[in-house]
Formats: structure tokens, sequence, C-alpha cells
């Protein structure tokens, strides 16, 4: 907009419905630029994980202006215009404030056919547990804010998977009609499939030896660098899990572990399932099969083998 209005008004697309979210944080990664691109697709993955498309976004902005260069500012909401340009959807202003902790996210509005909906009480027993990305980004970021020895590399790595849209993965669910599906984002992987297999009334078994985890991961929970989300996450959901005794307790932390910006959960049947792993990884998507959905059994919604 150029006339200095404090909205916008955008034509709603014939025969679609409105999804709305909104997400920020505060950084994860020392480059302002990675920050924003992590933010915005954070932000976005929600609308993803419906089966939607982003359709416009308002940046959310929180900054220290008094005590900080702007052009920290200026490399935070270019990473976040070009993130919203790369889904395809439009930037239209935002809300900023004076604050002494930068803060940075989206307000965004998807569109999606009412019958390409997913949500996550779409599991349904027999499905395949389908997870687009490997975990460890929290633990990585624990890391990189202690300054480990190759923070650099850390960096690249956490930018790399936190900033890729989760785009894929809603075509996924789109073309495929998958009716079950979460983000994996603030609760963990452990604690998102928890929410999904309660929202849908059945019980949820992860394969542990089947979950993908970024480099050096492993190496940092052994040494403690676990953030305190993660161990809130698990000590909440403990008492709805079960989890085998040959399970690695290391592996039950990085289940745990609070993501930014992580891969999706699809429920896919069976019939389904080869073609939605061939499609993403034609379109150079993760395809991880980590799990099955089981019939309920009493308060244990989540199996951990």
């Amino acid at each position: 907009m150029q006339d200095n209005e404090d909205g916008i008004v955008l034509k709603n697309p014939e025969g679609m419905e409105l999804i709305q979210t909104v997400d920020f944080f505060t950084p994860i990664v020392n480059n302002p630029y990675f920050f924003g691109q992590i933010a915005a697709a954070n932000a976005m993955s929600d609308v993803y994980a419906m089966g939607g498309e982003p359709y416009s976004a308002m940046n959310i902005v929180c900054f220290p202006t008094k005590e900080m260069d702007l052009n920290i500012l200026i490399e935070i909401l270019k990473g976040g215009y070009f993130k919203v340009l790369e889904a395809g959807a439009i930037l239209a202003g935002g809300h900023s404030v004076e604050d002494k902790e930068i803060k940075y996210g989206l307000a965004v509005t998807g569109i999606v056919k009412k019958e390409h909906i997913a949500t996550n009480k779409g599991a349904k027993i027999g499905d395949f547990l389908v997870l687009t990305k490997p975990l460890g980004t929290g633990i990585l970021a624990t890391a990189l804010k202690a300054k480990w020895e190759g923070y650099k590399e850390i960096e690249g790595l956490v930018y790399f998977w936190a900033s890729r849209l989760n785009k894929v993965a809603g075509e996924v669910i789109r073309k495929f009609n998958i009716k079950g599906a979460t983000d994996i984002t603030g609760f963990g992987l452990g604690g998102h499939l928890l929410e999904m297999a309660k929202a849908s009334y059945v019980q949820i078994e992860v394969w542990s030896n089947k979950i993908p985890v970024l480099e050096r991961v492993r190496e940092f929970v052994q040494m403690g660098l676990v953030p305190e989300g993660s161990y809130a996450n698990r000590k909440f959901c403990e008492k709805m899990v079960e989890i085998s005794s040959n399970v690695d307790p290391i592996l039950i932390d990085i289940i745990f572990d609070a993501q930014t910006s992580g891969g999706m959960v699809l429920s896919v049947p069976e019939d389904r399932l080869n073609d939605v792993r061939r499609y993403l990884n034609d379109h150079g998507e993760m395809a991880a099969v980590i799990g099955q959905v089981r019939p309920c059994r009493g308060e244990i919604f989540l199996k951990i083998v």
C-alpha cells in the first residue's frame, strides 16, 4: 500500500475458506536476516498444516530502536519479506512496538477449499505417520546461544531446516486428500503427536529408531544442552505417554525437543503411503515413516517404542 492506510482490503477468492494464525518469538540465530526468514516460515506453517496456502501476512515486531542499530531491524524485515514472497503471499504492513527484547513474527491469513482442510483430529486407525523434517533445532539453538565450538556451522544448519517452508507438505494434503496433520513446533514431536492422538481419540505409536535427527544433536544432549522448554514438554505429557524400556533416553529428550519451524507430520492411509512419500521425495522433501495410528488404550495416547 502506498497511501499510508492502516489496513489492506483483499478480495476473498471464490469458494475458499479462511485460515487465520499468528506467531512471533525471540531470535534463535544470530544473523538477523536468517531470523526473519525462520520466523516467517514458522508463522506460515500452521496454514500449510491445515492444507491451506498463505494469502496475506502482516509483520509483528518488537525492537529496541534506541539501543540497537536499525539495520538489524531492516535485515529481519527483509528476511521475512522474501520468505512471504517465496510462499506466494502478500506482505501487507504490520505493527511495531518499542521493546528491550527483539521479537518478530507474522499474523497470517491463509486460504483453503473446504474439502481440503486437514486438522490434528483427522488421524485414523491404521494410518502411517510421515515426518518431513529432522528433529533437533531447539537443542542446536541452545548450543548456538552458548557459542559452542562450530557455532557458525550450527547456525547454518538451523537456518537451512527452520527457514524451509512446509509448502510441499501442504500440497500433499490437498493432492492426496490427507485429513490428519500437524506441524511440529514448541511442544516438540511428542507433544504435538499427543495433541493429535487426543483430538482423534487414538493411540499413536512412535518408532524411535526411525526418527531422523540433525547432526550433533545427540552429542549436545549428552552434554546437557537441552532447552528448558523441552523438559517442560516431557513433564507435561508424561502421564499420557508410555515409553518402552529399550528406548534410548537421548532420543526421548530429542522427541520432546521444542522445535522452531519444524516439519509436518502427515497421518497417511496405507493405500496412499507410497505415493505421498514419492511426491515429497520428488520435490526435495524428507518423508520418514515414524509410526502408526493404533486404537486408543485408556489414558495412554502416545506410545514410544
